[in-house]
């Protein structure tokens, strides 16, 4: 069973996820921002991974730690149960259209955390959340799990699809990335025989 928890623990937030990444998309969200946990239920849904993720910052002062850190979080977790990260297929790639959006998210679990973020809004805030803080949270997960993420919005014109377009192409990339290929189970899938950030 590929499972994994992380806790972080600082004087702007107190953070503990709980994941299972061979798992029918069953979530548990609090982080005290509404709208960052209907995107992070995104990633479960449609990436099939078990996600619970309870969050306390000082919202008091805004809502950057809180985000970015859940990022982190959730990034590790995920990254301990991946383990050595024998067997998977590393890759994954998605393009999501919402109406009139059109995003496309590649991912490559390689132990190298790189965010290449290609996302435009027009509005400052979705619900409660600035529409910047999201860039943090997706650098934030790429350097906690380890890996090269690609996000792109083509086109759209709707924020709120733009925004959680780039959420379920994350969600459905790494469903790709992390599944297991049954012919090399016990082989890193690199010729440097290691995916990891030292290696």
């Amino acid at each position: 069973m590929r499972i994994a928890k992380a806790v972080r623990k600082t004087k702007e937030t107190k953070i503990s996820s709980n994941v299972n990444l061979d798992g029918a998309g069953n979530s548990n969200i609090q982080t005290g921002i509404g709208f960052l946990d209907h995107m992070v239920e995104q990633i479960s849904r449609h990436g099939l991974i078990d996600i619970n993720l309870k969050a306390k910052g000082d919202l008091h002062i805004d809502d950057h730690h809180t985000t970015e850190d859940s990022g982190y979080v959730l990034g590790e977790a995920i990254s301990k149960a991946l383990g050595e990260r024998k067997g998977i297929n590393r890759y994954g790639n998605a393009h999501i259209p919402m109406d009139e959006t059109l995003t496309r998210v590649v991912i490559d679990l390689s132990g190298r955390p790189y965010l290449v973020w290609k996302v435009a809004f027009t509005q400052k805030r979705l619900g409660e959340m600035d529409t910047e803080l999201f860039k943090e949270w997706f650098q934030a997960f790429a350097q906690a799990i380890g890996a090269n993420i690609h996000v792109e919005n083509l086109y759209g014109t709707n924020n709120h699809h733009i925004i959680e377009s780039c959420y379920k192409g994350l969600a459905r990339s790494l469903k790709e990335a992390v599944r297991l290929i049954p012919r090399i189970t016990d082989k890193v899938p690199s010729t440097k025989g290691v995916l990891r950030q030292d290696g």
